[in-house]
């Protein structure tokens, strides 16, 4: 038995018909949404660390609240000092001035030597600074502009010249 030749005038009208079907899709509804839960109480937010009353500093000198400020800031932040001496190289070191008003508030800061290959130390420097506000109230000057040199080490921990233990590989004594 002899097939007969599918008609030639049918063939693009079916392969039509087959391309238009082939991208029909069957459209499905998403199941409904279940309806809400009431929401679970956030988790407290874990306390504020507890600051002690400052007490007033009784220095004289910009110098002498320097050794103030540098306490406050290393009692507010002792999980990121720098134990022992630092290593030889340092990642970063900044001279930073910062403007202290009568009540320890801090009113500017103001980079003497920036570490400008290191801008995100300069941003954890300023961020760490302003977080210690307030500082111990200059009481016998009033208001004080002191200077301190930040000792960054790539780890993220640092000193402050103020208290520094010094540097490892650094034996060199003055005559």
């Amino acid at each position: 038995m002899m097939r007969h030749p599918f008609p030639r005038f049918l063939k693009p009208a079916l392969l039509g018909a087959i391309a238009v079907l082939g991208s029909c899709t069957t459209v499905t509804r998403p199941p409904e949404p279940a309806p809400p839960q009431p929401a679970a109480p956030a988790p407290a937010a874990p306390p504020a660390p507890a600051r002690a009353t400052l007490q007033p500093s009784q220095a004289t000198t910009p110098r002498a609240y320097r050794i103030d400020a540098a306490h406050h800031i290393y009692d507010l932040n002792a999980d990121r000092i720098w134990k022992g001496r630092l290593p030889p190289l340092l990642y970063a070191v900044g001279v930073l001035q910062v403007d202290v008003d009568g009540r320890g508030n801090v009113r500017g800061m103001h980079w003497m030597r920036a570490p400008k290959q290191a801008p995100e130390v300069i941003a954890e420097i300023e961020r760490t600074v302003r977080a210690a506000s307030p500082f111990p109230a200059p009481a016998r000057m009033g208001k004080v502009v002191y200077t301190d040199v930040w000792l960054w080490d790539k780890s993220g921990r640092f000193q402050l010249d103020t208290l520094t233990e010094g540097q490892a590989g650094n034996d060199y004594e003055p005559r």
